[in-house]
């Protein structure tokens, strides 16, 4: 799954690793999403970029983590991580799913993580390919940037969207069972939702 065409979203950038990462305790965030018990069965994460949060669900998933991204170098750092720290059921694909969609099976995937990215221009297709690869019953994370504090990072605020935005969108790409996560201790400057298939 090898798709050349670039439909990078707007704002999509990543900042320097170092500074990127000090936004987020992500193996904490990990266990707010998935729970003790973590995940039985294979994950799919939506822009991978460095890896902040690929390592951490591979280590609380018994099955294949399918990490995506549209960036080369960011795919060829999560590979070298994921060598490097021996985890063995990650796969990293160079992939443009906003334009293509992930390439993965319908009903394939007990887990989906959709992170920083619902500011994209489209949105709702983002949420429909997730619902589309979840089994019925898998479960898909999503965080954000919130808009009603000040952020370290982040897209711009008008174009941030809001829980009560994002609750509307997997309501109509069909999830069901929405929850709030408070991400508080774990990523303050963030937002999160569980929502099932």
């Amino acid at each position: 799954m090898n798709h050349v065409a670039n439909m990078k979203g707007r704002e999509s950038g990543m900042p320097e690793e170092s500074w990127w990462d000090s936004f987020f305790d992500a193996d904490a965030t990990i266990r707010l999403f998935v729970g003790a018990d973590g995940i039985h069965g294979d994950t799919v994460e939506f822009g991978c970029g460095y890896g902040t949060f690929t390592l951490p669900v591979a280590r609380r998933c018994n099955g294949t983590v399918t990490a995506l991204d549209i960036e080369p170098e960011m795919v060829a750092r999560v590979q070298h991580q994921a060598a490097v720290t021996q985890l063995k059921n990650i796969r990293v694909d160079l992939c443009d799913f906003v334009a293509n969609g992930t390439g993965l099976e319908s009903g394939s995937q007990t887990h989906a993580m959709i992170y920083n990215l619902l500011h994209l221009e489209h949105p709702i297709t983002l949420l429909q390919e997730a619902h589309r690869i979840l089994q019925v019953g898998g479960t898909l994370s999503v965080m954000h940037w919130r808009s009603d504090i000040q952020t370290p990072r982040g897209p711009s605020l008008d174009i941030r969207p809001t829980p009560e935005q994002c609750r509307t969108w997997l309501k109509e790409a069909g999830f069901r069972s929405i929850q709030t996560v408070d991400l508080q201790s774990s990523c303050p400057f963030h937002f999160g939702l569980l929502a099932t298939r």
